[in-house]
């Protein structure tokens, strides 16, 4: 390990250049204080509570094991032999002996690539004896029993929030990547991360909001989101966006493409070499895509049913209008997936076939085992989160995406953590970061409906257990071909749980399974040959037993997608250019709707 009398690379230290870096950090620190002081005074301080219910959940969780001592004890045992197992190796490795590793760490966990967590003795002593503790603390909670499934779930999702979070790589000292640093610069690294920190916290208006990306690399319009199209509709929920054509001729067909509102569109058009949008337009097809609005606080008051007819209803109208063609091909994207399902059982119920096929990219229909965000939602959190949501009309959208970051902390949080302020550097422009930080509120009545019927009562596969727009929803009495895509990674909707879609909805349904998670998965250019895709033209009652029998393909699921929506596309017409049908330009793409930011600008 370098120190700083022998590291041959140790720069000349610059004070003033120091002073001045530390100066500035004093100056932010001072601010941050005085802002939350402020703050705190206005408000008039409150207790902290338990929102979560984490404390009742552990205490349940400590009554559990005391009540069983013999396998606490048991387990205690085997932790010690494990520490003597390394003692004795890292001994072995000491004195320039060979010795297998008692523990080394999952296959893809980045945390510990750098190679001195392996070659030097200290941190491979420090990174197996975490990897041990972290093993043995998760297999204790796991292995539990008379826990209720609720408190089960929630007790292990945070036990790994706290493991992950006490992982050595995330302190100064017992990172090596960071340590070699500190000495290279003499400690400029750690001043600067000093302020990058409080510039978040400033950005953050007091609570820290980590950066992920430059934001100042990429402007809609600019770089992002460059697809050339027109908003040829809006009112208070979205805007709808016809793209320019791109060939001489089209499908008869239009396709709509319903994004979820917790996000903004452009995930579909992130830049020209993998937007989804770009591509379908370049496979001859008329897209249109839903633009939601950013609501505050004057949109509180819209619910579930107003996406559904302010939504995709108005977008079907709208698309009628500018087109000519009275049904279409809809796809919906995780939230707007859900969407579709609803709009497909309220057409059903009226016998409505202006949908001609339906995709489902990475959608929950049925939510009962709808992944880890099961942890956020029971009645005590929910009810809480109502009451935070009606005293401002909204749910903020930075709150959801924490909530989010946390199902892979690793990769969303702890990372940028150890770049941005233990390394002192600037994150990497990144398309994809750039529009996971660009959140969206939600309006507080959509967000309560949406949490109970879907997530906790589960409403939306039951017949006639909702009623939207006048309609009680039957997904069974849905006829309309479906195609299914989700990742095999998606920790948001889970792929085992997507699957029930082909065996609820009645039409004919064909299920894919992608490479990835819940944004990479779907956002996977043919041209990029990432990842693989699984296909299988039965659909057994259970995931398992499709995969089972699936067949692995090379790539992306794109290719396999137009091929199966090539029936429903109709024949070849003139190329449509917006603003030439009976709806009129309103401004160009991406519209006014995707540019306004989460503090309303």
């Amino acid at each position: 390990m370098p120190t700083p009398a022998t590291d041959t690379k140790t720069p000349s230290l610059d004070p003033v250049t120091l002073a001045e870096s530390l100066a500035s950090a004093a100056e932010k620190s001072a601010k941050a204080i005085g802002d939350f002081a402020a703050r705190n005074a206005k408000n008039g301080g409150s207790m902290p509570s338990d929102e979560l219910g984490l404390g009742k959940a552990f205490m349940e969780l400590a009554a559990q094991m005391l009540a069983n001592p013999a396998r606490l004890a048991e387990s205690q045992m085997n932790l010690w032999w494990e520490y003597m197992s390394l003692w004795q190796g890292s001994m072995l490795r000491l004195m320039g002996a060979q010795a297998t590793p008692v523990a080394v760490p999952a296959k893809g966990d980045k945390r510990f690539k750098h190679e001195d967590w392996h070659e030097h003795f200290l941190f491979d002593y420090i990174k197996q004896s975490y990897l041990i503790t972290a093993r043995w603390m998760h297999d204790q909670v796991a292995s539990v029993e008379g826990l209720d499934e609720q408190t089960k779930k929630k007790v292990d999702f945070f036990t790994r929030q706290y493991i992950d979070a006490l992982a050595p790589s995330n302190f100064a000292l017992t990172n090596p990547e960071v340590f070699r640093e500190t000495v290279a610069s003499g400690g400029q690294n750690l001043v600067k991360g000093l302020n990058n920190l409080l510039d978040d916290i400033e950005r953050g208006g007091g609570q820290l909001r980590i950066s992920m990306t430059d934001s100042k690399a990429f402007e809609l319009g600019v770089n992002i989101a460059t697809t050339p199209g027109k908003v040829v509709f809006q009112n208070e929920l979205m805007q709808l966006i016809q793209y320019e054509p791109t060939t001489r001729k089209v499908w008869k067909r239009p396709l709509l493409v319903i994004p979820p509102w917790i996000n903004k569109y452009y995930i579909l058009d992130l830049r020209e070499k993998n937007s989804f949008l770009r591509w379908a337009v370049g496979e001859g097809m008329t897209v249109f895509v839903v633009s939601w609005v950013n609501p505050d606080e004057k949109l509180a008051h819209k619910d579930f049913e107003d996406y559904l007819t302010e939504g995709t209803l108005a977008a079907l109208d709208a698309i009628a209008k500018a087109t000519g063609e009275d049904d279409v091909n809809v796809i919906g994207y995780c939230l707007g997936g859900t969407l579709l399902a609803a709009t497909l059982g309220h057409l059903a119920a009226k016998k409505d076939k202006r949908i001609a096929s339906a995709t489902f990219m990475t959608s929950l229909i049925d939510f009962t085992a709808a992944g880890e965000l099961e942890v956020f939602i029971d009645e005590a959190q929910v009810a809480s989160l109502e009451k935070k949501m009606n005293e401002r009309g909204y749910l903020e959208g930075s709150e959801m995406a924490s909530t989010f970051n946390m199902l892979r902390a690793n990769d969303l949080i702890w990372s940028f953590v150890i770049n941005n302020y233990l390394l002192g550097r600037d994150p990497f422009p990144f398309d994809l970061l750039h529009w996971n930080c660009d959140s969206t509120r939600m309006p507080a009545a959509m967000h309560s409906f949406y949490l109970r019927n879907m997530y906790m009562n589960n409403l939306l596969v039951k017949p006639d257990a909702l009623t939207l727009a006048g309609t009680k929803i039957d997904l069974s009495k849905v006829t309309t071909p479906a195609y299914f895509v989700s990742a095999i990674e998606d920790h948001i909707a889970p792929w085992k749980t997507t699957y029930a879609g082909t065996q609820i909805l009645n039409g004919k349904s064909q299920f894919v399974l992608s490479g990835s998670g819940h944004i990479a998965g779907m956002v996977n250019p043919p041209a990029a040959n990432k990842y693989a895709f699984w296909t299988n033209e039965k659909l057994p009652a259970t995931p398992d037993a499709w995969f089972a029998n699936a067949k692995q393909h090379e790539g992306s699921w794109w290719p396999n997608w137009r091929q199966w929506v090539t029936p429903h596309l109709g024949r070849e017409v003139p190329a449509r250019v917006p603003g030439k049908g009976k709806l009129k330009v309103i401004e160009a793409a991406p519209g006014t709707y995707a540019r306004i930011r989460a503090d309303g600008r």
